[in-house]
């Protein structure tokens, strides 16, 4: 009897670990493990530091020499609130085209007359052009001369559009009302055109010359003074002895 109730001698240490160790098995030291994580990454979270506010990484309004309020480089305050680079900025420019576009007038005034269905005075738009005046009082008549008018001149205000019948010449423009627009015709023998009078339109009347020659014709003649000869035209840029041999014997020099 003594012997069943004596305690069992203890075990040596290696004997201990071997018997933890048979008594572990995969799936303990696998829950053992999550366990262990789960508690760092939680301690992790709740002692980690704040996010800094979203206000510290905004950029600071203030200028780099520590005034408030100013701005470098050549940016302006525009009047009424507008931000600019200048006079000539965004703000700037919308100003002057608002300005502009206020300023220019949405029509203008002129006269129709001669050989038009309906004669007289008409309202146009103000990019109005000679054919868009003729349109405006009808249409031209069954005997209008049309390629006596230059129909692609723009028109101004009190303007007076003539247009003549065929074998007619130009009418005349009531200085009144305002310069006729009506084309010059083409110079003949009989009535030649004086190159020291002649306009920019009555030059484009000449063979050969159109509006580009016709303006470096008067540009030169500003520039030099009056022709004293017809062949002086062969110093303007663009004409050349077979150009002036074609309407020598429509033009002259006063």
């Amino acid at each position: 009897m003594a012997e069943l109730l004596r305690p069992p001698p203890l075990s040596s240490w290696r004997d201990r670990i071997g018997a933890a160790a048979a008594g572990v098995t995969p799936t303990r030291l696998l829950t053992t493990a999550g366990a262990l994580l789960l508690v760092a990454v939680t301690a992790w979270w709740l002692l980690r530091s704040p996010a800094p506010p979203v206000e510290r990484s905004l950029p600071s309004a203030r200028a780099a020499d520590g005034g408030v309020g100013r701005t470098s480089g050549a940016a302006t305050t525009a009047p009424g609130g507008g931000t600019g680079t200048g006079a000539g900025g965004p703000a700037g420019s919308t100003a002057a085209a608002t300005t502009a576009s206020a300023a220019a007038p949405a029509e203008v005034v002129v006269q129709a007359a001669g050989a038009v269905a309906v004669p007289g005075v008409y309202h146009v738009s103000a990019t109005a052009r000679v054919v868009d005046v003729v349109a405006a009082a009808g249409g031209a008549a069954a005997d209008a001369d049309l390629q006596a008018v230059a129909l692609a001149t723009k028109v101004t205000d009190g303007a007076r559009v003539y247009v003549p019948r065929v074998g007619e010449s130009a009418g005349p423009s009531d200085p009144t009302i305002g310069p006729s627009t009506s084309g010059p015709g083409p110079p003949t023998p009989a009535s030649p055109l004086d190159l020291n009078q002649a306009t920019e339109l009555e030059l484009e009347a000449l063979p050969g010359v159109g509006p580009a020659t016709a303006k470096s014709i008067v540009d030169y003649r500003s520039e030099h003074g009056p022709f004293s000869a017809v062949d002086d035209l062969l110093d303007v840029r663009g004409i050349g002895p077979a150009k002036v041999d074609a309407f020598r014997d429509v033009v002259r020099v006063s």
